[in-house]
């Protein structure tokens, strides 16, 4: 450490035009100034470029503020940078509720993103969308982008359905109730709800609730024909259900890209009931035919059974007939009788 000519000749006079004993104290005195001169250097070095900025942008931070940053490991320069942009932006110039040095210093401690909020806060301002630094934080903190939701606030966003990015099928299917499919594939135009944007659902929401409106919509109509000669009955039917509620976005418009000719479901299920009823037909016919044959065979024996059973009533005759002689009550006939 350099110490100044003028202070080493100054200590060597005090020395010199007093007795040791007594230099003491202003020995101790000069290291004293010395020390206080060595930190007030390392003060000017380390943030007096940051205070001297925030203090020409009219910022308003401290000098112990800055000291306080750095002992609480708090990234002074973010916190500078962002309360000047907000201050020349003309936002949170409220002392109490506007952006104050510590309540972006409790942003930035909960792990929030301190610029991309107060550029937020800006670009809501300049769109007149009424956006304060709490929710602004909260949002953020919460997770979502909060800059990229004020730009959609301004710049409506275009969301297909069904998004080809999370979903194997580029388009949607439905039938009409006279069995032809069709296939639609939508684009949705939403703007970010900021009121709603904190516990609100995502975009995969809207798609979902998108998707079951438009194939409510096509199932309800009587023929395929009428959705093609009106698709805007589908925007319309699908509008009409409120489908943004509780979600993040509000719907602006429903707009049908695309619509194609499927299958003719109808048909095809009516050839396939009709098969099904031939072999059901079949089935029965052939059940039938094997209970006739069987029935038959059951009559045939039962015919030998009585012919079986005539053979032992004739095989019972002479015997009949002989134990009637011996029993003497059956007799020969008396020749002449009857003559």
């Amino acid at each position: 450490m350099l110490v100044p000519a003028w202070l080493v000749s100054h200590i060597q006079l005090i020395l010199a035009a007093n007795p040791p004993g007594n230099a003491w104290p202003y020995i101790i005195g000069g290291g004293i100034a010395i020390l206080a001169l060595v930190v007030i250097a390392i003060v000017v070095i380390n943030y007096g470029k940051q205070w001297l900025q925030a203090y020409m942008s009219n910022a308003r931070v401290s000098i112990l503020s800055l000291i306080g940053m750095s002992l609480r490991q708090v990234n002074s320069r973010v916190i500078v940078e962002a309360k000047i942009m907000a201050m020349q932006a003309g936002v949170g110039t409220d002392p109490q509720t506007g952006i104050t040095t510590r309540r972006l210093e409790a942003h930035y401690l909960a792990g929030g993103n301190v610029p991309r909020v107060i550029n937020a806060i800006i670009a809501a301002h300049r769109a007149d969308i009424d956006l304060d630094f709490d929710r602004a934080a909260a949002i953020d903190l919460a997770g979502r982008d909060v800059l990229d939701a004020v730009r959609t606030s301004v710049y409506p966003k275009v969301i297909d359905c069904p998004d080809p990015d999370k979903s194997p099928k580029t388009t949607l299917s439905a039938v009409a109730k006279n069995g032809v499919e069709l296939r639609v594939r939508a684009r949705v135009t939403v703007r970010t709800n900021i009121q709603q944007l904190i516990g609100g659902a995502t975009e995969d929401t809207i798609i979902a609730r998108v998707g079951e409106g438009i194939i409510t919509s096509i199932g309800s109509a009587d023929t395929h024909l009428d959705v093609m000669e009106n698709p805007d009955r589908i925007s319309r039917s699908v509008l009409q259900r409120g489908l943004d509620a509780h979600t993040a976005f509000e719907i602006v418009s429903i707009d049908i890209a695309d619509i194609d000719i499927g299958e003719n479901i109808g048909a095809r299920l009516q050839a396939d009931q009709a098969e099904a009823d031939t072999r059901k037909a079949q089935a029965l016919a052939e059940q039938r035919r094997a209970n006739a044959i069987a029935r038959e065979q059951e009559m045939v024996a039962r015919v030998a059974e009585n012919r079986a059973g005539v053979l032992l009533a004739q095989a019972e005759v002479p015997r009949a007939m002989a134990e009637a002689f011996r029993q003497g009550n059956l007799s020969a006939p008396v020749q002449g009788i009857g003559a």
